[in-house]
């Protein structure tokens, strides 16, 4: 079956985050459909926007079809601009604003990039203190400081402990460490001393041996240290050790960071510490 192919704008008087976040949840939910992705972030002259029509239509007469614009612009002049194109506008201001004007009893500012600016200075602080933790503590490194982690990864080689923690850091303000469960620590059935006090803060990322072994052949093509062979011995020992000390812990097989870091918070209990 062949693809429909269409074109998708997420247009923005900012960086264009929170609207190519809500537009792309939307659109998973179709299948059948490939689709050409243009963002415009910083949209905010009329000038630019007339370009931007320009643009919208020069891809519906290429595609057949007219794109869809997903747009958080504010100002009304360059919201009607991009309206006279060729294309299907979302706009989820217009959409939700006025309901919640309505509920409130009160006008909205319309002042763009709030939801990812510096007006929370508190919560920007606490997303790069998280950060900075994260990365002073990646991979075994200061283990003495693994107490006042809010949780701690482990896992073998090439689970997936650090992308977890720095989204984490960057989307929660989570100060999360790991610590790689290495061959030397499979001889015994033990923990690793640096972890013994810290027990309550850890949990596990585990996943296939074969997915493993796929993503060790990336980065050591050929090597003992990706072969299938170790890489089920690694993954049958660290289950073991994940039940034998009652440690949390999630397959990460086949969800993404997101999932992983969202699952991670709803078992463990812990609070997002941004936007409060």
């Amino acid at each position: 079956m062949t693809k429909q192919k269409r074109t998708v704008y997420y247009l923005s008087d900012r960086t264009g985050i929170t609207v190519e976040t809500l537009g792309h949840s939307l659109l998973t939910q179709f299948d059948g459909i490939e689709w050409e992705t243009v963002n415009v972030p910083f949209l905010d002259e009329v000038e630019k926007a007339k370009a931007v029509l320009i643009q919208i239509n020069q891809a519906a007469k290429r595609d057949g079809h007219r794109p869809l614009v997903f747009s958080t612009l504010l100002n009304p002049e360059i919201l009607e601009v991009i309206k006279q194109a060729d294309c299907r506008t979302f706009d989820f201001f217009e959409t939700f604003i006025q309901s919640v004007e309505e509920e409130l009893h009160r006008p909205f500012v319309r002042m763009a990039g709030r939801s990812h600016g510096f007006q929370h200075h508190l919560s920007y602080f606490k997303r790069i203190a998280a950060i900075n933790y994260v990365l002073a503590h990646d991979d075994g490194v200061n283990p003495k400081n693994f107490a006042e982690a809010d949780i701690i990864l482990v896992g073998v080689s090439r689970s997936g402990k650090t992308p977890t923690c720095l989204y984490l850091g960057l989307q929660y303000g989570i100060a999360a460490a790991n610590y790689p469960l290495t061959q030397e620590d499979f001889p015994v059935m033990q923990l690793p001393k640096v972890l013994e006090n810290v027990r309550s803060k850890l949990f596990g990322l585990t996943l296939s041996a074969a997915q493993l072994h796929s993503i060790r052949q990336e980065r050591r093509p050929n090597s003992p240290y990706a072969s299938l062979a170790q890489c089920q011995r690694e993954i049958q020992w660290q289950e073991s050790l994940f039940h034998l000390f009652d440690i949390p812990c999630l397959d990460t097989s086949r969800i993404s960071i997101e999932e992983i870091s969202a699952t991670i918070l709803n078992r463990c209990g812990l609070k997002r510490q941004l936007y409060g």
